[in-house]
């Protein structure tokens, strides 16, 4: 690839193989077509790596590495020291990007040059694509530091995340020491060099699934996230509150999880992954009497 592409896109990859076709194709369709495609496959062990030889092979905008594990954080800044473009998009292996994304953010970037970081609204998505819930992210500037000093990194959500590259490269990246809450930490970053939005547009399908970080690194996040917002209190001279505490965020058991998706997929009539939560429900809990409704109901279609 010899000229420079408005856009470069980067997607760590670590044993994804059940989404990373559909994740990396959404790309691929989308309406904005004049990107880069830096995908880090970081030592995956599953079938990931062969899935992206094959869509690299297809498609000459994928940049590939494939390399032995280093975690999330280094992969990104891998992926963003091989960017080349003014622009730089955000992708994870298990979400889905809607065909206009890029065309929209990159759309309000060009119009809106104070602005250094762009999201969307989302759909969240069980692990078979069944629609959960839309969240309600804030839009403005304003409203979204005020989230992300309170500790919510979920005011903009990181792989639906589009970014001036300049201001990256100036602020050194990714803080791999603040994995897993590296984007929140450089998103407050961020927010003291420009404006930061959202658009009301649902951009992205964000998966949720047993493997996700907010259930397997709940504790380690929240103890990184108030090292995080407290540098960011000093960085704008400014004591952390004392009476500041991270917000109420109990994630539900893993049991209530499925159990709560499988009702969701049954009421929005997909079937076909209300079955599959229910017999996972049943493997992990065979004698509770929800689980045997669940799959009743389930096996029922109602």
């Amino acid at each position: 690839m010899s000229t420079i592409p408005t856009l470069s896109v980067c997607m760590p990859v670590y044993n994804a193989d059940p989404y990373v076709r559909e994740a990396t194709e959404s790309i691929l369709k989308q309406t904005f077509a004049d990107f880069e495609f830096i995908i880090i496959d970081d030592g995956s062990t599953d079938d990931s790596r062969a899935i992206l030889e094959e869509l690299a092979r297809r498609d000459a905008r994928i940049r590939l590495v494939s390399r032995p594990n280093t975690g999330y954080t280094v992969a990104l800044n891998e992926a963003l020291s091989m960017a080349r473009a003014p622009y730089l998009a955000r992708m994870d292996a298990d979400d889905v990007s809607m065909p206009q994304r890029f065309e929209k953010q990159l759309a309000y970037l060009q119009a809106n040059p104070d602005c250094v970081l762009v999201g969307s609204r989302i759909l969240t998505i069980d692990p078979f694509g069944s629609p959960l819930y839309e969240p309600n992210h804030k839009l403005s500037h304003m409203e979204i530091e005020s989230q992300l000093l309170a500790g919510v990194g979920w005011a903009i959500v990181h792989p639906a995340s589009m970014m001036v590259r300049e201001h990256i490269t100036a602020l050194n990246g990714y803080r791999v020491e603040m994995e897993p809450s590296e984007d929140l930490d450089l998103f407050l970053r961020l927010a003291e060099r420009g404006k930061i939005a959202n658009l009301p547009d649902v951009l992205l399908y964000y998966r949720q699934h047993v493997k996700s970080v907010n259930h397997t690194r709940y504790l380690e996040q929240n103890r990184v996230t108030r090292v995080s917002v407290a540098e960011a209190y000093a960085r704008r001279g400014v004591a952390l509150p004392t009476n500041w505490s991270l917000p109420d965020r109990a994630m539900l058991p893993m049991k209530k999880e499925i159990d709560m998706w499988a009702w969701v997929a049954l009421k929005n009539g997909n079937v076909s992954a209300a079955r599959k939560h229910a017999v996972a429900l049943l493997r992990m809990a065979p004698f509770s009497l929800g689980s045997w409704r669940l799959l009743y109901c389930a096996i029922r279609g109602y």
